[in-house]
């Protein structure tokens, strides 16, 4: 048994590793597509790129763990059945389900670990990786000179360059637009050519001007009512102007205030922003109360929502006719003012009871998610090894479809219940463990076709099956 528990866990382990970093590489360059508009072109170090691709690779682990247990499960049972090892070792009076037990040992510390990842490391994670990719996001575009076009990035000054030559540094026909003076009105400096060259510590841009002309102009005197301009025009040989960088750095954000997001919270946090939302809740629902049983009251109305028989104020002539005529205007202005601010608060009340409402679903769903990854971890390796027992083929083809059409039907249904259970149409909880609630009858299924040699993917079965019955009914005929 120790030989066949080894030889188990060898098979299992090494396409594990491999399916699982395959399906990672996967997932980040579908992120890198996504996200290339927010890191292309932004002047970013290397190790930033790197930094951000770690955050996300440990958000990936949700979906990537479950797909390389199934798919490696897969492949496993479906190699031992391809070599009749599988054969060899049920000769030799070990069922499946004794077989699979050292696998099944190591599925369940997986799905512990998985645990402790959702619990303790992957909140962590979300929020370094949230905090660091909003600021990605925000970060301004790094400055490029391009040729023939102005370019505004750097605050109030708007630069153009007829031609740059080399690597870039060397300019020609340098145009500039200053726009600092107090007086609104722009200076002009343009020079033959130019160098473009940064500081040590990035915090500058230094432009060697060269054969140049500078035009500045400004109030001269002669009053208010006769004012003249005066221009002047100065000549250089060489000049330098210097630009500040500082709004293109990327700046890090606060941590902290990315803190209270569902998905940076452990089930602690999360147990503490559920007891205060739903504190909220119920002091909201019994201010309602309140308002509402004081509005019947003032309208005659007793606590089982019963008219009383109160005799109304009632005015011969109407209620206006009982107003002065010279404040009748003022009187239903201010009516209608009342009835727009007590609609405008009740709609208010009613919005915020709503968000409220939706904060504490998407909470209880997060608490449940710390859960369905381990257990779909289990669930998904008792899909996969007895699918595997059953097609009997190994590799990465088959295994690889079926896998995928299993993982997808996960998926599929665990993301269209969580959106229901988002919108508030099913329970939240039934909603987080949808997929697992429906997959687990196949789950039994399967390993019970496995454990009794099932022909259930054997298509020379159906075909002799179809053939004895067509050729049934023809005996029949004759």
């Amino acid at each position: 048994m120790k030989k066949i528990h080894i030889l188990l866990l060898k098979a299992f382990i090494r396409p594990f590793i491999v399916t699982f970093f395959i399906v990672m590489f996967i997932l980040l360059m579908l992120f890198l597509f996504k996200y290339v508009d927010d890191l292309i072109g932004k002047g970013f170090e290397w190790y930033t790129i790197l930094e951000l691709m770690f955050y996300a690779s440990a958000a990936n682990v949700s979906m990537a763990l479950p797909l390389a247990i199934l798919l490696s499960s897969i492949m496993t049972f479906g190699t031992l059945g391809e070599n009749y090892e599988l054969v060899a070792i049920k000769s030799a009076g070990v069922s499946l389900q004794k077989a699979m037990r050292p696998l099944l040992v190591l599925i369940m510390c997986i799905a512990f670990a998985s645990f402790l990842f959702s619990e303790y490391m992957l909140p962590k994670a979300n929020l370094k990786f949230g905090s660091l990719l909003w600021d990605v996001r925000n970060k301004k575009l790094s400055f490029m000179i391009k040729e023939g076009v102005f370019n505004n990035s750097i605050p109030q000054y708007s630069i153009r360059v007829d031609k740059k030559v080399g690597d870039g540094s060397s300019l020609e026909g340098v145009m500039i637009y200053d726009h600092t003076g107090n007086n609104g009105v722009a200076k002009i400096i343009m020079a033959k050519s130019g160098t473009m060259n940064t500081t040590s510590d990035q915090q500058f841009m230094i432009l060697k001007l060269k054969d140049g002309i500078r035009y500045e102009e400004a109030s001269g005197q002669g009053g208010n009512y006769n004012p003249r301009q005066q221009l002047t025009r100065m000549r250089f040989g060489e000049t330098e102007q210097k630009f500040d960088l500082s709004s293109f750095k990327m700046n890090r954000t606060d941590e902290n205030s990315f803190r209270s997001n569902n998905q940076m919270l452990n089930l602690k946090g999360l147990t503490h922003k559920q007891d205060s939302l739903t504190k909220e809740l119920d002091s909201i629902d019994r201010f309602a109360k309140i308002s509402m049983g004081t509005y019947l009251k003032q309208n005659g109305y007793t606590k089982g929502y019963t008219k009383i028989n109160i005799k109304p104020i009632t005015f011969s002539k109407g209620v206006l006719q009982a107003i002065p005529v010279d404040k009748r205007a003022s009187a239903v202005q201010e009516a209608l003012n009342q009835a727009a601010s007590a609609k405008q608060s009740l709609e208010m009340k009613v919005q915020d009871h709503k968000d409220r409402r939706t904060a504490l679903i998407r909470i209880k769903i997060e608490y449940q998610r710390k859960f369905t990854l381990a257990v779909s971890c289990v669930l998904l390796f008792f899909i996969g090894a007895p699918l595997g027992a059953i097609i009997r083929k190994g590799g990465l083809g088959l295994p690889v479809v079926m896998a995928i059409v299993f993982f997808l039907a996960y998926h599929i249904i665990s993301t269209v219940a969580e959106k229901s259970a988002n919108q508030g149409n099913i329970n939240p909880m039934l909603g987080i463990w949808m997929s697992i609630i429906v997959l687990s009858p196949l789950g039994v299924f399967l390993t019970y076709k496995a454990t009794v040699d099932s022909a259930l993917f054997d298509i020379s079965a159906y075909k002799a099956l179809i053939t004895n019955l067509f050729g049934k009914k023809k005996k029949d005929k004759l």
